[in-house]
């Protein structure tokens, strides 16, 4: 059975997702701006999805001021998803 894993940042506004966004453009990270998944808020939103380089890109988005309201892992496989926030 294959696993899926990625990460989605959920940000305090759409203001700081479309910061987030354009950062991490000018530095070349692959990663896509979804909705934020229901699974983690109801609250409509924009967040930013991604499966490598965590780390560097939590330390560029936190040295820009751009607020962050969690940091989720997302695992799926074909009969479950499972969100686990993380630091």
């Amino acid at each position: 059975m294959k696993i899926q894993e990625m990460y989605v940042i959920v940000f305090e506004s759409t203001h700081y997702a479309i910061a987030a966004e354009k950062l991490l453009k000018q530095k070349n990270y692959q990663f896509d701006t979804i909705p934020t998944p229901r699974e983690i808020t109801a609250n409509c939103g924009l967040s930013i999805m991604f499966n490598e380089n965590l780390g560097h890109i939590k330390k560029d988005i936190e040295e820009s001021n751009i607020k962050i309201k969690g940091i989720y892992e997302i695992k799926k496989t074909a009969k479950e998803k499972k969100v686990t926030e993380i630091n």
